[in-house]
């Protein structure tokens, strides 16, 4: 099973007024790239922040560009989203019955858990007590079956300062007492920091997977709210996605920048013999 992902897509953000604002362009370009290439997604999940601002109209324009996709799309909610306007644009949604948009459900011998992270005027995550006995109760309904589980907001400090939380935060505590015993979670995917990273939390892998919105500079400095430094924040690199790949035992992740690049190497008849001994290898093992 083959789990795409892409996040902080950011419809409606155009500080220059574009007649195609520049994020509607990153994202079709990155679902271009994503169903031209060989390996065929078996689903795709926006694991927030779908639009810039929240508006019914930003997520009437990305659910557009989603239905055209042939195979399941499932969306999550992140800081600059609206639960309201992702339930109207997506009705299709899984949720839970306690108003948040999380849900569970199983593939292929994987449990795919997708958690809501959102507090609506707050930049940063969320995870209260109902959602942790939600979370809770889920892992330890399942204990034998592997799980991935996606959120929006990494429950790491990355160095980033500017966006990271604090490591003592409420909601990270919340989310560590859900996880707390559970061996069968076999990575946690994350976006939000619009960046590549890679980290662990409670014994258990996190990535983040970049955006596919302009992404956030890399600079680890401490950063002063009190003494702007001229500091870049963001770049225009470009847009990313990620294809998590379950095999039934191991879930593997790769990532992939969308931008124009040349192939140098095909598997023509004058690189067969390099294919046979690099196979022939590991028959020896």
């Amino acid at each position: 099973m083959i789990i795409a992902q892409m996040t902080d897509i950011h419809i409606g953000f155009d500080p220059e007024a574009r007649p195609e604002e520049l994020n509607r362009q990153r994202f079709r370009a990155t679902l271009d790239r994503l169903l031209k290439q060989p390996n065929v997604p078996d689903m795709l999940i926006c694991s927030g922040d779908i639009t810039d601002r929240g508006d019914a109209d930003s997520f009437a324009r990305t659910a557009e560009l989603l239905a055209e996709l042939p195979f399941p799309v499932h969306v999550m909610v992140g800081n600059h989203d609206s639960r309201d306007g992702l339930l109207a644009a997506f009705p299709q949604t899984l949720r839970g019955d306690d108003g948040f948009i999380h849900a569970a459900f199983e593939q292929d011998g994987l449990l795919v858990v997708l958690l809501d992270t959102l507090e609506p005027g707050r930049h940063g995550g969320a995870f209260c007590t109902a959602r942790r006995d939600w979370l809770r109760g889920v892992l330890e309904a399942n204990r034998d079956v592997p799980t991935v589980v996606f959120m929006h907001h990494p429950p790491v400090v990355s160095g980033i300062a500017w966006m990271d939380p604090r490591e003592d935060e409420a909601w990270i505590q919340n989310l560590a007492a859900a996880f707390d015993g559970m061996g069968q979670v076999q990575a946690i995917h994350c976006g939000h920091l619009h960046r590549q990273i890679v980290s662990s939390f409670c014994g258990i892998p996190v990535s983040v997977t970049p955006s596919v919105a302009p992404l956030v500079s890399l600079d680890l400095r401490p950063i002063s709210p009190d003494k702007p430094d001229s500091r870049p924040l963001i770049t225009t690199e470009p847009p990313s996605y990620a294809l998590h790949h379950w095999d039934g035992t191991r879930l593997v992740s790769h990532y992939e920048k969308v931008s124009d690049w040349q192939v140098i190497a095909y598997y023509g008849p004058h690189l067969q013999p390099m294919i046979r001994e690099m196979e022939r290898e590991k028959l020896a093992e």
